[in-house]
């Protein structure tokens, strides 16, 4: 992919610049207290730089799915707040994202403020990539640069449709995702290993396949496990999944054959009775899976296995939990994956979302060289597919 533009590429002194982050936050259930503001301080770097250059800056941001409907509980208010006591400076709230009124407010704001515009999502045009709405985005500034990776799959009028108005540059978020990423898929330094979690194996061909020439091992876990070892004949109980998933398991494991990288597969499990956080559980043999009982994580020797692997690996991606890590009994997978990868020597790349989630909540951020702030942007990346919120901004 061809470099982008960086903020150095722009003029933006004194000017107002339109910039998307990806202030997507979660919230503690049932209030407007932020459970975790990572999204929010990974901005900040592109906000002091534009800062320091006495630029106005207008933040975009979408929060939660309101479907083109305002929704009270989605506003941008509580985010603001939180990025008032990170930055230690006053950030103005517009009543709206787009309108006169939001125009007016802009333009009569002091040149030294942060603006940060209501939910983009609070209007259709925003997903549906609307030229209009675009527009008047644009219209509200000189410049526009892009920092929110987690959104730069999706060709929306905030990540794709501005970019035909204003001159574009990615933020300091955004540029290190994109070295970071791209030297995993460029030139990883070998051993390569890529550890893969989470339910389907249809959500994780694709980088199977774009990687496999680079790749030194790829390690599984996750509800996928269940389709490898049905693969070779094992009885996986109630975690039979789809025939699609089966067939891509076959492929794989006939691939890695081919094409020489190194397939790792779970030797034992947890499993469960139900799909319940209280449900009984058990430890055993791949090969003894209970008819009834279904695979919830990655089961200890295993875990020990992949962590002997990541120790001798000099670049890890990891994207997808081991297990069902929101559940105590079945979190153990991914705590002892992700405590091998922050011992790692080599360069450890986190996918975000619930990948990044289990990092986070155990403390390992600075231990890892780069935690994604996109998960499924990350995973689109390294499938080497197109991402239109990158395509769109100009070449360096």
């Amino acid at each position: 992919m061809p470099t982008k533009q960086s903020i150095s590429d722009l003029d933006v002194e004194r000017k107002t610049v339109l910039v998307r982050v990806d202030y997507n936050v979660p919230f503690r259930p049932g209030t407007t207290d932020i459970s975790d503001d990572s999204r929010i301080r990974a901005s900040v770097p592109t906000l002091r730089l534009l800062m320091s250059r006495n630029a106005k800056i207008v933040l975009c941001s979408h929060l939660g799915r309101p479907k083109g409907q305002v929704v009270e509980e989605l506003g941008m208010k509580p985010v603001a707040a939180r990025l008032e006591e990170i930055l230690e400076r006053q950030v103005l709230l517009a009543r709206d994202c787009v309108g006169t009124q939001v125009s007016e407010f802009v333009s009569s704001a002091p040149q030294d403020s942060i603006i940060m515009l209501e939910n983009l999502r609070f209007h259709k045009g925003e997903e549906s990539n609307d030229p209009e709405f675009a527009g008047q985005l644009a219209s509200l500034a000189d410049a526009y640069v892009n920092d929110a990776f987690g959104t730069a799959h999706r060709a929306h009028a905030s990540t794709h449709g501005v970019t035909r108005y204003l001159n574009s540059a990615v933020g300091e978020l955004m540029k290190k995702e994109l070295e970071m990423l791209g030297k995993a898929l460029e030139n990883p330094a070998r051993p390569f290993s890529v550890v893969l979690g989470g339910a389907k194996v249809s959500d994780k061909i694709g980088i199977i396949e774009h990687l496999a020439d680079k790749v030194d091992s790829f390690l599984i876990g996750g509800g996928m496990a269940a389709a490898f070892l049905a693969a070779q004949g094992m009885d996986v109980g109630a975690s039979a999944g789809e025939d699609a998933d089966l067939e891509h398991a076959r492929n794989v494991i006939q691939m890695s054959e081919e094409r020489g990288f190194n397939l790792v597969l779970p030797s034992d499990v947890v499993i469960g009775d139900r799909f319940e956080e209280g449900a009984s559980f058990k430890t055993v043999d791949g090969a003894d899976i209970c008819e009834s009982w279904r695979i919830m994580d990655i089961g200890e020797t295993t875990a020990q296995r992949y962590g002997d692997e990541l120790g001798r690996s000099n670049t890890i991606f990891w994207n997808g939990p081991m297990g069902v890590f929101e559940w105590e009994p079945f979190s153990r997978g991914s705590s002892s994956v992700a405590r091998a990868i922050a011992d790692a020597d080599g360069a450890s790349i986190i996918g975000g979302g619930s990948t990044a989630d289990v990092v986070h909540s155990l403390g390992l951020d600075g231990e890892m060289s780069h935690v994604s702030t996109g998960g499924g942007a990350s995973l689109e990346y390294l499938e080497g597919r197109e991402l239109p919120g990158v395509a769109a901004i100009r070449d360096a």
